[in-house]
C-alpha cells in the first residue's frame, strides 16, 4: 500500500462515510474477522440477526406486520434459517404494488433507487443508510481479497445513470480524492474505445471494475489494435453486474495480463457474492441470505440449479425477504480451500431470461452456443434472441476471417441439436451488437421470459 492509498483508506474516504452517516469503516472491520468463523459460527450469526431482522421488519413493516398475522408468523420462533421457507416469495410485482407499505415506519432516512429490468418496466426501491453501509463494506471486503484497497486507481466501466448523470462537482472531487476514474459503457464506438484505451494506458489502474461484456469488448478492441496492456501493473478485473462467460475471462486475463474476479449482486439485492484468488464465490452470508428455489419457490439442495431468492439481513428500512432477483444459481457444498467460512455460491448461469427453451420445454444456457461461436474464426461478436419456441435469431459481428459457407451449416445444427429440429434460426450479420437500454451486453435474451418479471 503506497502512501496515497494509505491516506485515503484511512483518513479521506472513512470522513467521506461519516459525513454521509455511513458505518462503513466499522462494518467493514467486523465482515474481515467473521469472514475467518467457521461455517457453523457463520450459521448461528446468520440464524440471530434473521430473527431479529424478521422482528423488525413485523413490528415497523406495515406489508410484514399483515402478512405474520395472516399467517400467524412469529419470527422468535425461528430455529433455522430453512423456516424461512413458511414465508412466501417477494415478487417485483408485489414490490410496485405494496411500495408504500414495505417501507418501515422507523426514522432512519431511506433514499429512492431504481433497476431498469430487462422489460424498461423500472422496478422502485428504498435503500436505507445502514443497507448502503453494508453493501459498500461487502465491496470493499472483496477487493482488499485481491490487493485492491480505497485509494488505489480504480477505473470503472459503467452506464448505470446513477453514475453517470449525477456526477456533481462533490462526486467529482470524490472520485478524483479517492483515484476512481468513471467512463461509460454505453458509448463503444471504435472511436470510444480508442479513447478509452488510451486512458487506461495513461491512468495505470490497479483495478478494472464494471461489466464484463463491456471489458471483453475494451479488450478485443486494444488487440485488434495491437495495444498493449498486460505491463500496466493492473492486480485485477473485477466484472459484476452481468454473467460473466469463460471466454470472456479469458480474453480479460490474456489482455490485461490479470487475474479476472466475479462479483454477483445487483441493486435491488445487494452485492451477494464475490470471488477471492482461491477461486470460491464468498455469499456475504453476515448480511444476506441465499436461497435457491424450484418453480414452487420450494429450496432445492445444494448442486442443483434453481431460482435465486435473497433475503437481506440489513434491509429494514426497506424488507427484502425472499426476494426473487430473476436469476438462477447453484450453492456449493464445499469449503473454499482459502479457510474462510463463508458458504460458497457454485455456477451462476444469469438470469432466468437469459436461458433459452428448447421445444419440449427444457431450459438451455446460452453457454452452448458461446462455447461454439467464440472458437469460430472471424466472429467478433454475437447475440442469440429466442423470439417464440420455434424461432430464434442470432447476430453476427464478423470480420474477413469469417466464412459463411464453412460456418452455418455448423451453427444450424448446433441449435437443432440443443433446441429441436423444428426450430427455424435466423442468421443475422450486423456491424455491432447493441447494448441494451441499461447499457449492458446481453449475450442471450428470451423473449419468452419478458412474461415472467
Amino acid at each position: 500500500m503506497d502512501l496515497y492509498t494509505a491516506l485515503a483508506a484511512n483518513v479521506l474516504f472513512p470522513l467521506h462515510e461519516k459525513l454521509k452517516h455511513h458505518d462503513t469503516v466499522a462494518i467493514k472491520r467486523a465482515l474481515e474477522r467473521s469472514q475467518w468463523l467457521t461455517p457453523q459460527q457463520i450459521g448461528e450469526l446468520q440464524l440471530r440477526r434473521l430473527r431479529a431482522f424478521l422482528g423488525e421488519c413485523g413490528t415497523h413493516v406495515p406489508y410484514y406486520r399483515d402478512l405474520f398475522r395472516e399467517l400467524g408468523f412469529d419470527p422468535a420462533t425461528i430455529n433455522s434459517v430453512a423456516d424461512l421457507a413458511r414465508l412466501p416469495l417477494l415478487s417485483k410485482d408485489i414490490i410496485r404494488s405494496q411500495f408504500d407499505r414495505l417501507r418501515s415506519d422507523l426514522p432512519e432516512p431511506v433514499k429512492l433507487f431504481s433497476t431498469t429490468g430487462s422489460t424498461g418496466d423500472p422496478l422502485r426501491f428504498n435503500i436505507s443508510n445502514t443497507r448502503i453501509s453494508h453493501d459498500v463494506a461487502a465491496k470493499w471486503r472483496a477487493t482488499r481479497w485481491w490487493d485492491v484497497d480505497i485509494g488505489d486507481r480504480e477505473m470503472v466501466i459503467w452506464s448505470s445513470p446513477i453514475e453517470l448523470t449525477k456526477q456533481d462537482r462533490v462526486k467529482q472531487l470524490r472520485d478524483w480524492l479517492l483515484r476512481s476514474k468513471l467512463v461509460s459503457s454505453a458509448a463503444m464506438s471504435p472511436a470510444d474505445m480508442d479513447r478509452y484505451i488510451g486512458e487506461i494506458r495513461a491512468f495505470r489502474p490497479a483495478m478494472l471494475f464494471g461489466y464484463p461484456s463491456s471489458m471483453t469488448l475494451l479488450a478485443q478492441r486494444a488487440e485488434q489494435q495491437g495495444v498493449r496492456l498486460d505491463n500496466l501493473g493492473i492486480k485485477v478485473a473485477f466484472c459484476t453486474a452481468e454473467r460473466m462467460y469463460p471466454h470472456q475471462a479469458d480474453v480479460l486475463q490474456r489482455v490485461f495480463g490479470c487475474p479476472v474476479a466475479n462479483g454477483y449482486g445487483g441493486r435491488d439485492a445487494g452485492f451477494i457474492a464475490h470471488a477471492c484468488p482461491a477461486g470460491g464465490m464468498h455469499i456475504t452470508a453476515e448480511d444476506i441470505i441465499v436461497e435457491i428455489v424450484d418453480e414452487q419457490g420450494q429450496p432445492l439442495p445444494h448442486g442443483e440449479a434453481g431460482e435465486v431468492v435473497i433475503t437481506h439481513l440489513y434491509s429494514t428500512g426497506f424488507p427484502f425477504v425472499r426476494y426473487r432477483n430473476g436469476d438462477v444459481a447453484v450453492l456449493d457444498e464445499r469449503q473454499c480451500p482459502c479457510g474462510r467460512g463463508l458458504p460458497l455460491l457454485g455456477e451462476i448461469h444469469g438470469r432466468s431470461n437469459d436461458l433459452l427453451r428448447a421445444e419440449n420445454g427444457a431450459a438451455v444456457h446460452g453457454i452452448a452456443f458461446a462455447a461454439l461461436l467464440r472458437d469460430m474464426p472471424g466472429v467478433n461478436g454475437f447475440k442469440v434472441i429466442q423470439e417464440t419456441l420455434q424461432h430464434c435469431r442470432l447476430q453476427l459481428v464478423t470480420d474477413a476471417r469469417y466464412q459463411a459457407a464453412v460456418c452455418e451449416p455448423g451453427i444450424h445444427d448446433t441449435f437443432r441439436l440443443r433446441l429441436g429440429e423444428g426450430v427455424r434460426l435466423d442468421i443475422e450479420y450486423v456491424t455491432v451488437i447493441e447494448p441494451e437500454k441499461s447499457g449492458k451486453y446481453r449475450y442471450v435474451v428470451s423473449r419468452l421470459g419478458e412474461l415472467q418479471t
